[in-house]
């Protein structure tokens, strides 16, 4: 399975990052060990939620879509 994930810093509030992985377990943990250097400013993280795929090219378009101007409009309504 291949997830997009959605993760709010709990440390500031309304920094927001939206993900991709196929360990959803794993990824947290690295990005609250500040091992991704677009996350480690924000530390700690939480998940927000996820979205499971089980084909990793979909889960590409739909974390590429999140990250569009429309997606962050979509994930703004629906998801934060």
């Amino acid at each position: 399975m291949w997830y997009v994930y959605l993760l709010e810093s709990i440390a500031l509030p309304g920094n927001r990052y939206i993900g991709l992985t196929s360990n959803i377990e794993k990824r947290i943990t690295e990005h609250n060990a500040g091992k991704s250097s677009h996350t480690s400013k924000f530390v700690p993280w939480h998940l927000v939620g996820y979205i499971a795929f089980s084909n990793r090219e979909k889960a590409i378009l739909f974390e590429r879509y999140l990250k569009s101007g429309s997606g962050h409009a979509f994930a703004r309504k629906r998801f934060w």
